[in-house]
């Protein structure tokens, strides 16, 4: 029989204070899109994260001082791309802000409509897509039905699915087909009376609820510091929300049916109740714009605007309640017929930044259930 040798290799002390770094992406399935997570690991506890973005850069920003007024609100609406219609929202209220012009009574109820449709299309692709993060596959059949319920008016009237292209410097692009609002009217109210489904199916089951409760909890102080808004800011306290503060477009006139949901916990249940609560009412805010069309007189959607339309030298900034939080534009014009500079302040940049104070301290099993409630789009955070 040979004889054996053993050999002991140490590894010395070292290893009790090494950390593990651990890379999250930059393509996981749970990140809605290409955004990498750079995280260090004491065993299975997170102590730094660093969220890595621009692997989807687009340059847009710049492309803006490229393109006319009428052409940037092609690259506007595609940041969100499941906000397109609020994206460009902000853009046309910028312009118009800057030219000084006044928009028909009819085309501001109608955008007013449009926009709480994509907030309802927005939200119901995170209600579905969060649970189905954390293991919950139903929900999300669901949530597409709903969808394209709201998608078959909203691609009606636009004749698109996605990137609408509806808004226009002035106005809108065209009036209603015949009978849409009524059709409209049908959809709402088919959506709204199916979605005590996600009340069933996600806040009445017990695994979701202890995957999410306390978990992930963020503070109104953070909240603030990084400029966090919209469902995630609010689910926090922090009591905020543009339709009811900065009234644009006809939310001055729904104040009565503009509920702002607010939670105290800051935790990953509380921004989905805050998320589906909003729901909810848009639905009810979509019905309130419904009724005031019927009763407004047939009238003009847009504006006549020159053939080349220039916006005069000067500086304005624009903002609006997007979906997923606040959007604003800081146009600055020279005069010409191109803008000399479009910032965009979009709301999940700002909100992905407070992962850095939100992930230290948890554990790696429940970072895909705080990341999934961040509710953000990498293209909003790569613009």
């Amino acid at each position: 029989m040979t004889p054996t040798t053993e050999t002991m290799v140490g590894i010395g002390g070292a290893a009790e204070s090494t950390d593990m770094v651990l890379n999250i992406g930059p393509q996981h399935p749970s990140t809605h899109g290409v955004l990498r997570l750079k995280l260090v690991l004491d065993g299975e506890r997170i102590t730094h994260a660093e969220p890595v973005i621009g692997y989807m850069h687009r340059g847009a920003e710049k492309l803006f001082e490229a393109r006319d007024y009428r052409q940037i609100i092609m690259l506007a609406n595609r940041h969100d791309w499941l906000s397109a219609f609020s994206n460009e929202l902000g853009v046309v209220l910028a312009v118009e802000r800057m030219l000084g012009m006044e928009v028909p009574e009819r085309a501001v109820w109608l955008r007013t409509l449009l926009a709480e449709l994509n907030r309802v299309l927005n939200h119901l692709m995170f209600l579905g897509s969060y649970p189905l993060e954390l293991g919950g596959i139903t929900p999300i059949f669901y949530a597409f039905r709903e969808r394209e319920e709201l998608q078959h008016v909203m691609e009606e009237v636009s004749g698109g699915r996605m990137h609408y292209m509806f808004n226009r410097v002035g106005g809108l692009k065209e009036d209603l087909p015949a009978g849409w609002t009524a059709r409209a009217r049908a959809a709402v109210a088919d959506v709204r009376s199916r979605m005590d489904r996600f009340d069933d199916l996600v806040l009445g089951n017990e695994i979701f609820r202890g995957r999410t409760r306390g978990v992930g909890t963020l503070s109104p102080e953070t909240v603030h510091a990084y400029g966090v808004s919209g469902p995630l800011g609010r689910a926090s306290g922090v009591d905020f929300d543009l339709r009811r503060d900065e009234p644009y477009l006809a939310y001055g006139d729904l104040q009565d049916t503009l509920r702002v949901v607010t939670r105290q916990e800051g935790d990953c249940l509380a921004r989905f109740e805050c998320l589906l609560e909003q729901t909810h009412n848009a639905l009810d805010l979509a019905d309130a714009c419904l009724d005031r069309l019927a009763e407004l007189p047939p009238g003009p959607v847009n504006q006549r605007l020159p053939k080349v339309l220039k916006a005069p030298e000067g500086h304005t900034y624009a903002w609006t309640e997007n979906p997923l939080g606040i959007n604003g534009y800081y146009l600055v014009s020279k005069g010409e017929k191109t803008p000399y500079r479009l910032k965009l302040r979009s709301a999940s940049y700002n909100n992905i930044q407070a992962l850095t104070e939100l992930l230290p301290g948890t554990l790696v099993a429940d970072m895909v259930a705080i990341l999934g409630s961040m509710f953000f789009v990498v293209g909003d955070i790569d613009k």
